[in-house]
């Protein structure tokens, strides 16, 4: 027979992997309703929500924080200014939007850094949410060509889907520098320092991050999004606004698992080190091979393994 709960019982808190761990105790009840807050910009980054968590010792009715979700339109404009071109719509976590649009058109292969001028956002008198459009400004004019055979869908899920063709989806950089040589020590610190920098993570337990660091294992830079793919080009956009790219001499780490999609968007940025939490695909490994990258997966506890390029792994 199923174990009886009662309405008494733990109030859970945020652990790394999203799921909540006991503390405290009785029962608590929480507003309903849009509240928000952000850490930057239109400040709808995470909501207040009511839930009731239920656990082996009982039940509590509890408020709780959800990262938000919204769609984001992406679009470009030349130096000529006349009618700006739609690339792409994805779903994204409100906040450092143009940082987002960039890094997606950089990382993408659309435009170079040095061709961003500045970025604007929908015309309020439009749009009722005029954060959810981002226009980059470019030195140059972009070939609507190019778009259209892009064919761009964007989901917070799985990154940018439903390319025209495999061969629009290969990677067309060069091999990253040399790069950095690293500890398996320096390696496995990565994890805490990213968890301990997440903000959002830690109103929410539901978000992705990607965080850019120096080879003594110092976090530069971090950003959150619902999608991982998103975060990464959230933090190649703020390189890219910033003339720091190509980051030659960095790690980065992923919260998630290592997709093609991560690999090409860390190889355009320059970054010849990724590590993640959890696994590479084949075509993950397959892509950083090629690229002559090192690819770390499952980097958590007391050990990870490295797919290709362990020589930048000081092992010995």
């Amino acid at each position: 027979m199923p174990e009886a709960f009662s309405i008494h019982g733990p109030r859970p808190t945020a652990d790394y992997t999203g799921g909540r761990v006991a503390a405290g105790c009785g029962l608590q009840r929480g507003r309903e309703g849009p509240v928000t807050e952000s850490l930057d910009g239109p400040g709808r980054s995470t909501r207040a929500v009511r839930v009731v968590a239920v656990r082996r010792a009982g039940a509590v009715v509890r408020p709780d924080r959800i990262v938000g979700e919204e769609p984001m339109e992406i679009r470009a404009v030349g130096p000529g200014g006349g009618p700006s071109v739609s690339v792409a719509v994805t779903m994204r976590t409100p906040g450092h939007d143009a940082e987002l649009a960039v890094g997606f058109l950089v990382t993408e292969g659309l435009v170079r850094p040095r061709d961003v001028v500045r970025t604007t956002i929908g015309d309020p008198a439009t749009i009722s949410q005029p954060e959810n459009e981002i226009t980059v400004h470019l030195a140059r004019d972009l070939d609507p060509g190019a778009i259209s055979a892009r064919n761009f869908v964007a989901t917070a899920s799985c990154g940018i889907c439903g390319k025209a063709s495999l061969d629009q989806v290969a990677v067309h950089c060069d091999p990253p520098a040399a790069g950095p040589l690293v500890t398996p020590a320096m390696l496995l610190g990565l994890p805490a320092a990213l968890r301990s920098a997440q903000a959002l993570f830690e109103e929410t337990g539901g978000i992705h991050a990607a965080g850019l660091f120096d080879a003594a294992g110092r976090l530069l830079l971090l950003r959150e999004d619902v999608g991982r793919h998103n975060a990464l080009d959230k933090l190649v956009g703020a390189a890219a606004l910033a003339a720091d790219l190509p980051l030659r001499d960095r790690v980065l780490l992923v919260s998630g698992r290592v997709s093609f999609e991560i690999i090409q968007k860390a190889a355009v940025a320059g970054i010849p080190v990724v590590a993640a939490i959890s696994a590479p695909t084949d075509l993950a490994v397959d892509a950083a091979r090629r690229l002559s990258m090192t690819l770390v997966g499952f980097l958590r506890g007391d050990g990870f393994n490295i797919y290709t390029g362990e020589e930048r792994v000081a092992l010995g």
